[in-house]
């Protein structure tokens, strides 16, 4: 779990530290910064993978990183903090060309339990990385670096937006493709046989969980492919009918449900899970069952959720919610108190009262 997090500098987000729970909903309209706190996830797994300098070239280049620019902000600097015991940090900086390098990689230990956040006064401090291209820290399983390996492999961000004909979630893909469910779903076939062949509990829940939803949807159909035995695809079944059917075949709210329920019905749920705007695309009904699968999910792993979706909201207690706004061009993030609004809850959702602008994440 990750329990705090720190960031400076780093697109819309100027100096935020932010303590994170269970659940953790994050709302607010359009471009105040809930998919850059996201991002930052994403960053950060990219620095551990070895990915860093592709995440930024594919970004355009790490001024569009930089809070407002180098002009502005000479570094981007991040920690999360796992379990009050490990605290992973970085420092990145811009070259001469658009390129950014790293500047350091490190982690505070907290070898004497303390509950104080003062990372740098009272924690032990590492150094991993300086002035690299790549981190180095992957793969080394001393130390504690076998801890740190250990947590900054627990989180993924999932993006099952893509939903268009061409979209890996529809097509076939390896048969063998099921350690886990990749972050686009794209061995979403896969990965469903592997637990119709070793969790079938896990598997039937998913399958009702979509018929909840999809009533003419009634159970998959998955097989190796007969030509092509190493290939499967997301074959299906329909209520009342014998036409072949498969993963072309459903709409775009249902495959994205579909990839949604596989991703928190299953037995080994992943320690973290972060999904930006999963209410993309699906109906009201739908919305309300997402809502039922996150809080049942964040009994046994942490989710970070980004959303726009009053209906989601009030799926949620105030607790869960953390509200963003843009003020002086730099993004804020605060947590909604359920006993300071106890008043308003009394009488109001709180999705209503984020219609009514009363908690902020002004829609």
């Amino acid at each position: 779990m990750i329990e705090n997090v720190i960031i400076k500098n780093f697109k819309s987000i100027r100096d935020l530290e932010l303590p994170l729970t269970n659940l953790n909903v994050l709302i607010g309209s359009n471009g105040v910064g809930k998919s850059n706190f996201i991002s930052f996830f994403e960053m950060a797994k990219a620095i551990f993978e070895q990915r860093f300098g592709s995440y930024t070239l594919e970004k355009g280049g790490i001024d569009n990183l930089l809070y407002r620019g180098r002009k502005v902000s000479k570094e981007i600097y991040g920690l999360m903090d796992f379990k009050n015991t490990n605290a992973f940090f970085f420092t990145l900086k811009p070259a001469q060309s658009n390129k950014g390098y790293i500047d350091n990689t490190g982690d505070y230990f907290n070898r004497r339990g303390e509950g104080t956040k003062d990372y740098s006064g009272q924690w032990h401090r590492t150094f991993w990385d300086s002035a690299v291209e790549e981190s180095n820290l992957m793969g080394k399983m001393y130390g504690r670096a076998y801890y740190l390996n250990s947590y900054l492999g627990s989180f993924t961000v999932y993006h099952f937006h893509d939903t268009s004909s061409s979209s890996p979630m529809r097509g076939q893909c390896e048969i063998n493709d099921n350690s886990f469910l990749r972050d686009n779903g794209s061995n979403l076939a896969a990965y469903l046989y592997m637990l119709k062949q070793t969790d079938e509990k896990a598997f039937r829940l998913i399958e009702g969980t979509i018929h909840s939803i999809a009533p003419y949807f009634k159970r998959f159909n998955l097989r190796p492919d007969p030509v092509t035995p190493s290939k499967i695809s997301l074959e299906w079944e329909e209520v009342n009918s014998d036409m072949y059917l498969n993963g072309y075949s459903f709409s775009d709210g249902t495959i994205r449900f579909i990839a949604l329920a596989t991703l928190l019905l299953q037995s080994k749920l992943p320690e973290v899970i972060i999904i930006d705007e999963p209410e993309l695309g699906l109906h009201p009904q739908a919305i309300n069952r997402l809502a039922t699968l996150i809080k049942k999910a964040s009994a046994n792993s942490q989710v970070i959720v980004s959303t726009q979706s009053v209906n989601l909201v009030d799926n949620f207690d105030a607790d869960d919610i953390i509200a963003v706004d843009m003020k002086d061009h730099a993004s804020c993030f605060r947590r909604l108190d359920k006993k300071k609004l106890s008043v308003w809850l009394d009488e109001y959702s709180t999705g209503e009262l984020w219609e009514k602008n009363l908690i902020g994440g002004q829609l």
